[in-house]
């Protein structure tokens, strides 16, 4: 009786303890899910950093064409303006032509003796007295309105050559913000194709998971058999980063400028003029010279917070003598449009158009290719 109990019982062990497999797989599936959800949450709200970003940089496209079109107005009224006083130069030119010729066939300044010998009296003197210095007086005048207004025209030419000259900046810029908006939508299309993929793949986990506790339950009921369960693994996803995020060993200011950074890698975006507010800062938003900008004042160094401005800091060095900490600058949509600054190992961080704040190696592809050599050291070992 003893043999045939223990042989009964066996089964009943055996399923428990598959069971409790069973149950320990799910248990872990169900924490890589809850995983899973918190990196989709994160997701979400990057989509929605990024569709903000889009917003603002739409904005300022169309802020720079309005721009482009009061410069070119005010270019077409200086032109006009130009004109004016170019017909009152002309027509005065005349008038002094006129004059000179007539002092010239009376003899000069004698003729102006003439007139004052050839009064009738003393009245008559001081009369004609007083028309010859006004004569001269508005001789002077003229020469001196004449000259008066070549000057103004000079002056107004040049200011129509600076319009000129920032205008076609302004369009060189704008050229940028319609590449930095593709490559935003690029990025969000991307984002929320992740997103859904991300959403099927743990739902038929969870789906998989489920029909195979049922199996199993149904199996163990009915026989005492051993049922195998299949080992579930779930699917990391691609990293956004552009490349390895570790962080360098580094000491002093320069470790406090660098590291300053690593806090928004894949939880930022790029908004041009971004990262010269408070709001900015909080959120992630930084272009590329605010992120410099920014960075540098985890240091207490204050640098310049545009491209133009950056270029002309610090000490120029070769790209053999590059340090971390460096000043990087690229030729993107113009000459010197985008800086970084470099950690090492041919990589540099910085707000890059399509990942907002992100390592990126420069010794290949995009960031090779557009590297133009210019290094700027800020702050000396």
């Amino acid at each position: 009786m003893l043999g045939i109990g223990s042989t009964v019982a066996l089964p009943n062990v055996k399923a428990e303890e598959n069971n409790q497999q069973l149950d320990s797989k799910i248990n872990r599936a169900n924490e890589e899910i809850l995983q899973v959800k918190g990196e989709l949450d994160k997701l979400t709200i990057q989509i929605n950093k990024v569709n903000q970003a889009i917003t603002d940089n739409d904005n300022l496209f169309k802020q720079t064409e309005e721009n482009i079109k009061s410069s070119q107005l005010e270019i077409h009224e200086l032109d006009k303006e130009i004109s004016s006083i170019k017909d009152k130069i002309a027509k005065r030119h005349e008038v002094l032509k006129k004059r000179a010729l007539s002092m010239q066939q009376t003899g000069g300044k004698i003729s102006y003796l003439d007139v004052l010998f050839g009064s009738s009296s003393l009245s008559d003197f001081i009369d004609r007295a007083t028309a010859v210095v006004s004569i001269v007086e508005a001789d002077q005048s003229l020469v001196e309105q004449h000259e008066t207004d070549i000057q103004e025209v000079e002056k107004k030419q040049v200011s129509v050559e600076e319009k000129l000259s920032e205008l076609e900046e302004m369009k060189i810029e704008l050229e940028g913000i319609k590449l930095l908006i593709l490559e935003q939508k690029m990025q969000n299309d991307q984002l929320k194709t992740e997103l859904e993929k991300k959403k099927q793949e743990k739902t038929s986990e969870k789906l998989e998971l489920q029909q195979q506790k049922e199996a199993g339950l149904a199996a163990f009921t009915q026989t005492g058999n051993n049922i195998g369960t299949p080992i579930i693994t779930a699917q990391s996803t691609n990293s956004q980063s552009l490349v390895s995020t570790s962080v360098p060993k580094l000491t002093g200011s320069i470790n406090d400028v660098i590291l300053a950074g690593y806090k928004y890698i894949g939880n930022s975006v790029y908004v041009f003029g971004g990262g010269r507010s408070s709001y900015d800062i909080a959120n992630g938003r930084f272009d590329c010279s605010g992120f410099v900008h920014w960075a540098f004042s985890q240091a207490g160094i204050n640098v310049g917070a545009s491209t133009d401005s950056l270029k002309n800091s610090g000490t120029r060095v070769t790209v053999s003598q590059m340090q971390p900490g460096d000043l990087v600058f690229f030729n993107t949509y113009k000459t010197d449009g985008h800086v970084g600054i470099y950690i090492g190992g041919g990589k540099f961080i910085g707000s890059q158009s399509s990942t907002g704040v992100a390592v990126a190696d420069m010794t290949s592809g995009y960031w090779k290719q557009t590297f133009n050599g210019r290094v700027n050291r800020i702050i000396s070992k």
